[in-house]
């Protein structure tokens, strides 16, 4: 949880509307607003996620308030190869302590969903002056290629049942992965020589995972591998991941954000195959909680990428045009450059960002005029100076309640 001590924010309020900035910045909108749209579906939803919700194995405090978003945002992504960026604050209700700001991309089965979630995540953590922090990432993989190491893990708590506490025993022998997220929380001596997730991942597996490391790599955002990153299956599957800060006084690391993939949940109450991934920002509550919410003006600028390795060189351009306050439409969650030049010509941006493997392997970007089909490379040092000296972009904000 978020100390506001440690922030240049008074209250939450203020941590949390710069939070819904940064993140509606690349792309999120609320979940209240998708919900309206939606009434008829959701309570469909209600209805059929009462009868689910019993049969869940939770694991971490964190995975009850994702049982409730996965009911709210199953049904959202329902046309195949349609991506939804969501937002919601939960824990506001009076008497709390703390609130969290989650973030969700549901749709999307590519690593570019887990990295879109962790940059954002980092920025918002960044802006508001958080010191050092760590990013620790595991890979559970899906429920059928982790079947052999949750057995494992089942059977190396048998070999260490005396040293656990006699209320935990019992659900060490039905229940072996969350007996081994309580004894990580509890610091058992027993958990570092503990079976690995990552050790028992498939090739296919493996590979996805590296395509998300690849994008921090490229992004230059420092992780950590660590087999100590853990959830439920009944609400995870494959990626997982925890930023935390680094306490000064005792030099203990305090987790700010969590999340992962949340596969399985989301199709236990969609019926139905469904990607989502989620990473939720917890901030203590101090002074005044609700905040209004300011939303950014209509963006000139809308940013293309062909290929992976512009994809994966995408996401720091994106985070250089945030701090310069510039705003532009971007469809990072699209695999092919014609649905992205689709949606440009959609929201009617006079002038469109190009990066293909070519731009991305020199360093540069195509600087489109729709008009007149002109466009000039510009190195991408000078992007933001090149965009402001010919007045392209702008950023008007508009207050509500």
């Amino acid at each position: 949880m978020i100390r506001l001590k440690d922030t240049k924010h008074q209250n939450t309020a203020a941590f949390l509307g710069s939070a819904i900035r940064i993140a509606e910045y690349y792309g999120f909108s609320p979940l209240e607003e998708a919900q309206r749209k939606d009434a008829a579906e959701m309570r469909l939803l209600r209805s059929r996620a009462s009868k689910n919700e019993t049969e869940i194995s939770y694991a971490r405090r964190e995975e009850r308030p994702l049982a409730l978003a996965a009911k709210r945002t199953a049904t959202l992504a329902r046309i195949p190869g349609e991506t939804l960026l969501l937002w919601r604050t939960v824990g506001q209700e009076k008497g709390g302590e703390e609130v969290a700001l989650e973030l969700h991309v549901i749709g999307n089965g590519s690593a570019i969903a887990e990295a879109l979630l962790i940059v954002t995540a980092n920025a918002i953590a960044h802006d508001a002056g958080l010191g050092e922090r760590v990013l620790a990432i595991n890979n559970i993989g899906s429920f059928e290629s982790s079947n052999r190491f949750v057995r494992d893990v089942g059977t190396y708590l048998r070999k260490h049942i005396d040293t656990i506490s006699p209320t935990l025993r019992p659900r060490a022998a039905v229940d072996p992965l969350g007996t081994l997220v309580q004894l990580i929380e509890r610091g058992h001596p027993a958990t570092p020589r503990a079976p690995q997730a990552m050790e028992y991942l498939t090739e296919d597996e493996r590979q996805r995972f590296w395509d998300l490391l690849e994008y921090l790599e490229v992004f230059g955002l420092p992780y950590e591998l660590s087999p100590h990153v853990l959830g439920s299956r009944d609400c995870w599957a494959h990626a997982l991941y925890q930023i935390s800060v680094l306490d000064a006084e005792t030099n203990t690391r305090v987790p700010i954000a969590f999340g992962g993939r949340y596969d399985p949940l989301a199709a236990r109450y969609a019926a139905a195959p469904t990607s989502a991934a989620t990473i939720s920002i917890s901030c203590e509550i101090r002074g005044k909680v609700r905040s209004k919410r300011e939303v950014p003006g209509i963006p000139s600028i809308y940013f293309a990428h062909l290929g992976s390795e512009a994809r994966r060189r995408a996401l720091s351009v994106l985070e250089t045009l945030r701090q310069a306050g510039i705003p532009v439409y971007q469809g990072l969650y699209h695999e092919r450059i014609g649905e992205q030049m689709l949606a440009a010509q959609k929201v009617a941006t006079p002038y469109v960002l190009i990066m293909g493997h070519k731009e991305a392997v020199e360093g540069t970007i195509l600087v489109r005029e729709v008009a007149t089909n002109s466009q000039e490379a510009i190195a991408l040092p000078e992007l933001v100076n090149h965009l402001k000296r010919h007045r392209v972009g702008g950023w008007k904000m508009e207050t509500h309640a």
